[in-house]
C-alpha cells in the first residue's frame, strides 16, 4: 500500500472511529404505575420479576429515588424536570371531568430529543391532559402514540374510562385485542424493529400495571393464588386502617392478583430487553426504570412498601421513595448501588447529559442533572429542600413532605370549613431512614422553619390547578371514544387565554392579593423584597 492510499485508510478509519464513538444512545424509559417497594427481587421481593432483576444486576440500582405520591404529578415533573407545583399539577391527577393540562409554553423532555436527531414514540399510559390537543402526545415531541390518555381503563378491551373507550393510536381510536400489557411491550417491539435504524430513538413506556382494577391472565392468577397476605404493617393510619377493615368484612385480599400483574408486567419489560438483543444494539441502549409513586399498600392495592412507611397517595417514604433501575452496558457499571439522593425532576437533565444533547428548554428547569453519580458514584451535597403534596382521596385532607438528604417534615393537615388540624412528623432521614422515630417535640424550630418553606411552596400553585375533585360537574358526560375529545388545534384560539382581570396592573395587584393562597399569573416567584409582588420565572408572553 502507497503512502497517498495509507493516509486515506487512516482519515477513514478516524472518522469511523469517531463517528462510533459519537454515536448517541437509544433511550428507553419505561414507568411502573404504583410500584411496592418490596415487590421486587432485588429488593427481597415474592414476586418474580426477572427482567427488573435483570436490570439491577446489570446496571444501577437507585437507592434515595423520590416522586410524587400520586400519578400526574410525576409524569408532569418526568417529562418536564419542572416542580409540579409551578405547573398546576401537584395535588391531585388529572380526572376526566379536568380540562387541565400542561401548559403548552411547557417544554417536553421527548422535545429536546426529537430536536437532536432522535426518533420518538410513547407506549401507554398519558394522564398529562385530554381536553385539547395542546396537551396531546403527539403535540409534546412524540411522534408516534400509542396508548390511552387516561388511567383506570382496565388491561382488557373496551379499554374504557368513565365509560368512553380510550384507546389509539396517534389520536385514531384502534380495536386491538388483547391483554394491555402484553400489547405495550408488542407495540414497543413493533417499533424498534421497524425503527429508522440511521436514527436513535427515544421510547417513553408508561404501564398501567400494577395499578388498580387490577386483572392478569388465569395463568398469573394461578401462579400467585397461595402467596403470603399478610404483609407487615404500613405504619401509616390511611394505609392500615383500610387493611384492618378489610379484614373485618371478609374482603378478599388484593394481594395475589397484585402479584400477578407484577410479573406480567416484568414478563412485557422482558420482552423488550429480548427485542434489544435481538436487533444487537443493547449496548448502546440507556434503559431507565422507575415507578410513578410507592406502592398502593392499601386494601383493594395489594402492594407491599416495607420497611419503608405508607404507600402510595402519602408522603411517608412508602409513598415518594419509590424502585428505579438504570442500564447502560460500558457505561454504567454493573450491579452498583446508587447511594446520591435524586427525584423525578432531575431525570430530563440527567438522561440529556448521558446522551450528550442540550436541554431546550427557556423556563427554568428545578431537576439537575446527576449523571455522574450514576456512572462515577460522585456525591453531590443536596441541602436545598424538594417537596411534594397529595390531596388524593380527600378533598381538603393533604399530605406533604419536604426533605433534603438529612432532614423530612411530613405534615397531615385536615382542612375543616371553620378549623384547620396539622399534624408534623419530623424525621432525620440519615439515622432513620425508614421513618420510625418522630423527632418533632425535640426539635420545634426545625418543624417551624420546614413548615415555613412549605407554606412558601405551596405559594407557587395556579390559583386553577388541579385538585380533588373526585365527582364529576352535575350532569357532565363522557364522551362515547376519547380518541374524538381533544379540541382540534385549529378550533382553539391562537394564544392561551387570559384570567379575568381587566388589566396586567390589575393582575398584579390580585396575584399580590392572593398570597399565599395561589398564583394568578402563571409561572411565577413572589419574592419578599417586592412584598409578594409575582417576579416571573421566563419572558412575559
Amino acid at each position: 500500500m502507497n503512502i497517498k492510499n495509507w493516509s486515506l485508510t487512516l482519515l477513514l478509519l478516524c472518522l469511523w472511529q469517531g463517528a462510533w464513538g459519537n454515536e448517541k444512545p437509544n433511550i428507553i424509559v419505561i414507568v411502573a404505575d404504583d410500584l411496592g417497594w418490596n415487590d421486587v427481587g432485588f429488593h427481597g421481593g415474592d414476586i418474580d420479576t426477572p427482567s427488573l432483576d435483570r436490570l439491577a444486576r446489570e446496571g444501577a440500582r437507585f437507592d434515595r429515588f423520590y416522586t410524587a405520591p400520586i400519578c400526574s404529578p410525576t409524569r408532569a415533573a418526568l417529562m418536564t424536570g419542572r416542580d409540579p407545583i409551578r405547573l398546576g399539577l401537584a395535588y391531585s391527577v388529572i380526572l376526566p371531568w379536568d380540562n387541565n393540562g400542561v401548559h403548552p409554553d411547557e417544554h417536553f423532555m421527548p422535545q429536546s430529543f426529537k430536536a437532536a436527531g432522535y426518533q420518538t414514540a410513547m407506549v401507554g399510559k398519558w394522564h398529562l391532559g385530554h381536553a385539547q390537543q395542546t396537551y396531546h402526545p403527539n403535540e409534546r415531541g412524540f411522534d408516534h402514540f400509542y396508548g390511552h390518555l387516561h388511567t383506570e381503563v382496565g388491561f382488557y378491551p373496551p379499554f374504557a374510562n368513565s365509560g368512553g373507550k380510550d384507546f389509539q393510536r396517534n389520536g385514531v381510536s384502534i380495536n386491538d385485542d388483547g391483554y394491555e400489557t402484553f400489547l405495550l411491550s408488542q407495540e414497543v417491539t413493533r417499533y424498534i424493529k421497524q425503527r429508522q435504524t440511521s436514527k436513535p430513538f427515544f421510547i417513553y413506556m408508561p404501564f398501567l400495571a400494577p395499578h388498580t382494577p387490577l386483572d392478569a391472565p388465569q395463568e398469573l392468577q394461578d401462579k400467585y393464588k397461595d402467596i403470603n397476605t399478610d404483609l407487615a404493617p404500613a405504619r401509616s393510619t390511611q394505609t392500615d386502617n383500610t387493611r384492618k377493615m378489610a379484614k373485618l368484612t371478609m374482603q378478599k385480599s388484593a394481594r395475589p392478583m397484585y402479584a400477578a400483574v407484577v410479573d406480567g408486567m416484568d414478563q412485557a419489560i422482558g420482552q423488550v430487553l429480548q427485542t434489544l438483543d435481538d436487533e444487537g444494539i443493547t449496548d448502546n441502549t440507556l434503559v431507565f426504570f422507575m415507578s410513578d409513586n410507592g406502592g398502593a399498600a392499601y386494601s383493594v392495592g395489594g402492594a407491599d412498601n416495607s420497611p419503608l412507611r405508607g404507600g402510595k397517595g402519602e408522603t411517608f417514604e412508602g409513598g415518594i421513595r419509590v424502585v428505579a433501575t438504570a442500564r447502560w452496558p460500558g457505561k454504567i457499571k454493573a450491579n452498583t448501588n446508587v447511594t446520591q439522593m435524586m427525584t423525578v425532576m432531575d431525570v430530563f437533565p440527567t438522561l440529556a447529559e448521558a446522551a450528550g444533547i442540550e436541554t431546550q428548554n427557556r423556563r427554568t428547569l428545578d431537576g439537575a442533572s446527576y449523571w455522574s453519580s450514576i456512572t462515577d458514584g460522585v456525591h453531590k451535597p443536596r441541602e436545598e429542600f424538594v417537596t411534594f403534596i397529595s390531596e388524593i382521596p380527600l378533598y381538603g385532607h393533604f399530605n406533604i413532605a419536604t426533605l433534603n438528604e438529612e432532614w423530612k417534615l411530613v405534615q397531615e393537615i385536615d382542612q375543616e370549613q371553620t378549623s384547620i388540624e396539622i399534624k408534623n412528623y419530623l424525621f432525620n432521614l440519615k439515622d432513620d431512614p425508614n421513618e420510625y422515630h418522630d423527632l418533632s417535640a425535640q426539635h420545634p424550630d426545625m418543624v417551624k422553619e420546614l413548615a415555613d418553606k412549605i407554606i412558601q411552596w405551596r405559594a407557587l400553585h395556579p390559583i386553577n390547578g388541579v385538585r380533588s375533585k373526585l365527582a364529576p360537574p352535575p350532569g357532565w358526560r363522557a364522551p362515547l371514544d376519547w380518541a374524538t375529545y381533544p379540541i382540534p388545534i385549529d378550533k382553539l384560539q391562537s394564544t392561551p387565554a387570559r384570567n379575568m382581570a381587566p388589566s396586567k396592573v390589575i393582575e398584579r395587584i390580585l396575584d399580590r392579593q392572593h398570597g399565599t393562597k395561589g398564583r394568578l399569573v402563571y409561572d411565577c416567584e413572589p419574592q419578599w423584597w417586592s412584598q409578594g409582588v409575582c417576579i416571573k420565572n421566563s419572558d412575559e408572553e
